[in-house]
Formats: structure tokens, sequence, C-alpha cells
């Protein structure tokens, strides 16, 4: 769904580039000055959006690397060449990162980036008197409480993954080479920003969904990042901020910040037409003609084999090139592993009537069933019109996806174990030792046909109600009350199940335990990019799961800086169990 906000930018953006100078006598600056750009509405308007663009990209690379590929249900092994990337993915998935690896660099940079895009709107629309572009004050403070908002979010991305950060205000020029604040200091300003910011947005009216309004942020959405931080205040300042989180929780469920309601329907909040959705709180808007990077190469378009798209109907982009891949439960035996996190497919199958474990099918009309790929991928081809399955990019086998890591290329599809004649020099399952039948594919946003209205149109979903309801349900649980707990539970996971089913929790929530409170929050919220934050709550992050191993201390808990960061700026210190830069 496409935001007027990003329909204005895109075109006035699109102006810009295509002005050329023809008065060779005309005098050229350099410097676009906040005075000679802000002329009309619609410039305010785009220096409002630049930061929520950048925003946007932001969730989709290397902040989501981090957030899945480092936690226990994704995994980007080497499929013999394919990603091996010199072991960058062995790294993040074993928690073995360097203070000289891409991915902790660029999750520092992209949101720092983002806070000075911020900071510097921000300034630009503080200079400016609303009534000289037909504005009123409360329409103006509106858009700098959106963009305060924003920059909250991205200051808490940077608190969770690095702790010990700088807060950076100002534009650059006013406050330059930032020292480190306390997380307790940084905690009390992103508390601060969103507190102040709050009753200047908006309250969302009426219900169907946010519509035309999806993509900016309203009261419920910086609640909704209150609630995220008081969650999780003991992980990150060591506090217990558990009233305040249910104050808020409580508040975002009983409509006082806008009527949000729970789907019925699982996939709703990540259909084309999610804007029309009761449980989105917050979605950066997509279009297939403007931005779209819910879909780009650092996320869902790159997670089914390279030779999928003609299952999907999608023939619009070429090939896919598989990047992630769901991690496995099942060993080159068939024997379920036995460490407790990880293996998210065998935790969908606890519950065997979950609706999304049906396969993944594009039914027309952009609809579909299911959220996994596995087994074989049947379609029909476009030239012959012949049933067809999906094979490897190299034509060698068929494609079929198994909850387990090997080479098994073209093992029959009864056996368990890989069949010799698949090269494989031993029964090895690792990031090393993986082809393209190895773990199933996680569909969460739909890949519909090429002919289909709704292709590649939804929405990104950076908060939606089910959050609030598991947020205040882990405290209830926390704090003893089971049934209350199991209540907010099930009041979300009834629509994965027909009526009637076992699979709910029973009305004294007797089945509730930690553990099964972190499977939870990993099958409502897998490939959502906060698996890594879950698992560091529950003080799991640094534990076993397929080819990673216990490990001896809790450092990785808290990310490096980049060795070409504390060069550029000599006033941060490395976070402790890393090494500086010299």
């Amino acid at each position: 769904m496409r935001n007027t906000w990003l329909t204005h930018s895109a075109i006035l953006l699109a102006a810009c580039c295509a002005t050329s100078c023809t008065d060779l006598d005309e005098e050229v600056y350099d410097v676009l000055t906040t005075d000679s750009f802000y002329q009309t509405k619609d410039n305010v308007i785009q220096g409002f959006v630049r930061p929520f663009e950048h925003a946007y990209w932001v969730c989709s690379q290397a902040t989501f690397q981090i957030q899945e590929n480092t936690a226990d249900h994704f995994m980007t092994p080497n499929r013999q060449g394919h990603w091996l990337d010199g072991q960058v993915y062995f790294r993040l998935h074993r928690h073995t990162w360097t203070i000289d690896d891409a991915n902790p660099r660029d999750a520092w940079n992209n949101n720092f980036q983002g806070v000075i895009y911020v900071n510097s709107a921000i300034a630009d629309l503080s200079k400016l008197d609303p009534a000289h572009f037909g504005m009123t004050e409360a329409e103006m403070q509106n858009y700098i409480a959106q963009l305060r908002t924003l920059r909250a979010w991205m200051y808490i991305n940077l608190l969770d993954m690095f702790r010990n950060i700088p807060i950076v205000k100002e534009y650059p020029g006013e406050e330059q080479l930032p020292s480190q604040v306390s997380p307790q200091e940084a905690f009390g300003f992103i508390e601060q920003e969103l507190l102040e910011a709050l009753p200047q947005l908006a309250v969302k009216e009426g219900s169907g969904g946010n519509g035309s309004k999806q993509g900016e942020w309203t009261q419920a959405g910086a609640a909704a990042l209150l609630v995220r931080l008081y969650l999780n205040a003991r992980l990150w300042i060591g506090e217990d901020k558990d009233t305040e989180c249910v104050q808020y929780c409580e508040r975002i469920i009983n409509g006082e910040y806008g009527n949000y309601g729970i789907a019925e329907r699982w996939d709703a909040p990540f259909d084309w037409n999610n804007e029309t959705c009761e449980e989105v709180i917050y979605a950066f808007t997509s279009s297939y003609g403007y931005s779209h990077w819910v879909y780009n190469d650092a996320m869902f378009w790159w997670g089914a084999p390279f030779k999928a798209a003609p299952y999907f109907g999608f023939y619009d982009w070429g090939d896919m090139n598989q990047r992630y891949g769901l991690q496995p439960g099942l060993d080159l035996e068939g024997n379920e592993y036995p460490w407790a996190n990880g293996k998210p497919v065998h935790k969908f199958m606890k519950y065997p009537d979950d609706v999304r474990l049906t396969k993944y099918t594009n039914l027309g009309n952009s609809s579909r069933v299911g959220m996994f790929l596995y087994g074989t991928l049947p379609y029909y081809d476009q030239n012959t019109g012949q049933l067809t399955l999906v094979k490897a990019d190299n034509g060698k086998y068929t494609i079929y996806l198994r909850d387990q890591v090997g080479w098994f290329e073209d093992t029959d599809t009864t056996l368990i174990s890989p069949a010799p004649s698949s090269g494989a020099p031993t029964m090895i399952s690792d990031m090393d030792h993986a082809d393209q039948n190895s773990g199933w594919c996680l569909i969460k946003y739909p890949i519909y046909r090429s002919d289909d209205a709704g292709k590649m149109e939804s929405d990104y979903v950076l908060l939606r109600l089910p959050e609030i309801y598991y947020s205040l349900a882990e405290i209830k649980l926390r704090q003893g009350d089971k049934a209350r707990a199991a209540e907010l539970l099930n009041a979300v996971r009834k629509r994965y199940y027909p009526e009637g089913s076992s699979s709910l929790y029973s009305p004294s929530g007797s089945e509730l335990t930690e553990q099964e409170m972190i499977d939870e929050w990993g099958r409502e919220f897998i490939g959502e990019g906060i698996r890594r934050t879950v698992l560091c709550r529950f003080g799991v992050y640094t534990g076993q799961w397929w080819d990673k191993e216990q490990e001896t201390d809790d450092h990785t808990m808290i990310l490096p800086f980049a060795r070409t960061i504390l060069q550029a700026n000599p006033n941060l210190k490395q976070n402790p169990g890393y090494p500086a830069a010299n």
C-alpha cells in the first residue's frame, strides 16, 4: 500500500533528479540551504518523509540479519558453494563474529545514519513557520513528534544491540564525536522522547486498519514502543519496569489509543492489503512500483530455493537465491535434536492442526494458504504446459525440502538419510554441509503471481497488536498468573486451530512454562526481526542449538564496535569481551 507522503516524496525527488542546468552563466552552489529548499508544503513533506524511507531500509538490512541469523530459527549455510561468503554467516550463527565483520558495523552505521537523518529533519522543521506553508502549528508538531518516535525506535535498536551507545540529538556540526552514555541514560532518553511525543501524535480513528494513515506514527505506535522498552528493561538496564509495561499494554488493548483488534485470518497482517488489518499498529508502506524492502534480497525474496519463482507464478524478477532457510529439527538419521531451543519446524508441529503448517500455495486473486515451503514444489511450465518440479539451480536434482541439513541431492524422498549418490563425504549436518534441499522455507509475506493485483504490495509490519498481548502474557506468567497468560495467548492463537481444538491452552494455563513462552514467541513472531531480543531476554541466547555450542560467557549478548567505528571516534570504548581497535 502506498502512502501519500511517499507519493509526494517520490515525485519531488524524481523532479529534482531530472532537473538540468542550461544557463552556463548561472552561479552554482554545492549546498542547498534550508531556506532555499523549503518553499512549499510539498517540500516540507519531502523533508519529513526522507528518514522514514531510510528507516524502512534499516529493517531489511543488517538489523534484520543480526536479529534472525544470530538466533535459533534462521540459517544461511554453505549450500555447496552458495553463500559461503568468507564464512561470515558461520560466525553470525555461532556467535564468533569479529570486530572486522560487516554485519555489526553495518547495524551500527545504518541506525545512526537514520538518527542523523531524523536530527536534520527535526532541525529543519523546527525553524519553519507553519503558516507560511498553509499548515497549523499542531500539524508541524505532529510531524516533529513522529520524527522523534522514529528516532526512538532506532535508538531502541542500538540500545538492544550495543548497549553502551552515544545519544546524538543535534545535527552533525553542533555535536562532534560523541561519547557513550550509560545504558540507563540511553534508556531514560528513549523513554522521555516517547512520553513527550505521544500526546502530540494522532489517535487512530475508526476501524478497518490504518488505511491511508499507514506509515504514520500514532499514539498506539509510541505506546507499543514503550511496551517494548519496558519489557526489556531487565535485560537492558537491570531494572524492573513490569508495572509500566502492563500499564501501556492495557491502555492499547482497551482502545485508549484507537481501535485495534486481533485479525481473524492469521495472514491478514502480512497480506497485500494489510492497511485494512485491525491488528497492524505500525507498518512501513510498500508497493510493487515503489519501495518494497520487505521483498528485497536481504529479506523474503531470497527465502526460497533458486528456481522457485515459477512455483509462485511470479516471473517479474527472475531467479531467487536462497539466503535464508529454517534450522533443522532432525539429524541425518531422522532423530530429533535434543536441545531446548531452535528446531522451529518441530515447535510448530507440537500443534499439528495449526493452519500455518499447510504448504504455501497461491490460490489466485491475491490469496494464499500456508506459511512454509517443504517437500517438492510443482508448477506448470509456461512454455509446455507440463507439470514440472522445481530443480536445483544446476539442474542436477529435484528439490525436496526437508527439516534436515545435509547433502541429499537426488536422495529418494522416502529415505531419511542422504543416499551415497548425493556426494556427501560423510554424514555431516552443519553450516558447511548443506544443499538446496536443506531446511524448510518461511513464506510469511505472500509472493503472489505476476498477474495478481496484489503482487509485492504487502506493507512491512513493525508493530502489531499480538506483541502487546504476548508482552502482557509474559509478565503475567512471570508473576504466576498462568490463567491470565493463557487467556491472552489464546486470544491470538485461536485463529490457528479449528473449533474445539485441543491445541489451545487450558483455562488454568497449567501447560505454560518459561520454555513454552519462548517457543510461543517463536511461533507467533517467526521471521519478524525480534528473535534475538527474545532469546536474550530469557537468558538463552548464549545456549546451544543446531551447529552452535553453549557459550562460556554472555558477552555476545552485546555486539562489538567495529574496528573502523572505534578508529573514527576515539571517544568510544569497546564493549566487554571484545578486542580494542589496535
